[in-house]
């Protein structure tokens, strides 16, 4: 089953890309070591940390009448996989 959301702002893609890593079963440090940046990095993006090319981003988009959308498999609706903190600790 695929969702499909409405991103119109860095918080709600940084949700999305959080719930599309836990669905691969990724730590964000498989994302950041992958990708070639820090695990800070990383869980900075998921929590929607603004910045100026971000705001700049959802500014363009509105100001332009285009509407985000993301879309992501999910392979079960329950997920007891831990949840990883900024820290990288574990937590459920």
């Amino acid at each position: 089953m695929n969702i499909t959301t409405k991103v119109a702002d860095s918080f709600t893609l940084g949700q999305v890309i959080q719930q599309s890593r836990m669905q691969q079963n990724l730590s964000q440090r498989d994302v950041a070591k992958a990708l070639g940046i820090s695990q800070k990095w990383v869980w900075e993006m998921e929590q929607g940390k603004p910045g100026i090319l971000m705001n700049r981003l959802f500014e363009m988009l509105k100001a332009t009448g285009i509407t985000l959308y993301a879309e992501f498999e999910v392979t079960s609706m329950a997920d007891s996989s831990p949840r990883e903190t900024h820290e990288g600790k574990a937590e459920k």
